[in-house]
């Protein structure tokens, strides 16, 4: 709201400005000159082309010394080996038996579907025949004879 509206004056507040101050600078260490322990040698080379290649000679980094192993006995090497391929064979074995008796349970229900299935159809061709019971009719002159039906 501006002054001229609220018709009164709003509270001033104080404000403080800060003024970054420096800090004071570390001390330098001191310099001391360093000289390598050998100087080593500037190689040129030159190349096929004619330019010369300038620079130091590296020498290359040697590799820590392996540490020798305990050699492993041939026999001990030769029963862990047929352990393993022991293992491999009961595996396969068990597996293959497994096999086996699941084939076999999956020809035993398609032997029984086959056996429900004929057995149905072979109900439907002695059951299906509703109206005749087993004579074959024939009209002659308004006449009915069935034949290969013994009456009793």
């Amino acid at each position: 709201m501006h002054r001229e509206h609220s018709g009164h004056l709003p509270a001033e507040r104080a404000v403080t400005v800060h003024q970054p101050v420096p800090l004071a600078p570390a001390p330098a260490a001191p310099l001391v000159p360093m000289q390598p322990g050998s100087v080593p040698a500037v190689a040129s080379v030159v190349l096929p082309d004619g330019r010369v290649v300038t620079g130091y000679a590296i020498s290359p980094v040697q590799p820590e010394p392996l540490t020798v192993k305990p050699p492993v006995s041939r026999a001990a090497v030769n029963v862990a080996l047929g352990g393993v391929g022991f293992l491999a064979v009961c595996g396969g074995l068990l597996l293959l038996t497994s096999f086996i008796a699941a084939l076999t349970a999956f020809i035993t229900q398609l032997i029984t579907l086959a056996a429900v299935i004929f057995g149905g159809w072979i109900a439907v061709q002695i059951l299906g025949t509703s109206g005749h019971h087993g004579g074959t009719t024939v009209n002659i002159r308004k006449a009915v004879i069935k034949r290969n039906h013994f009456h009793g």
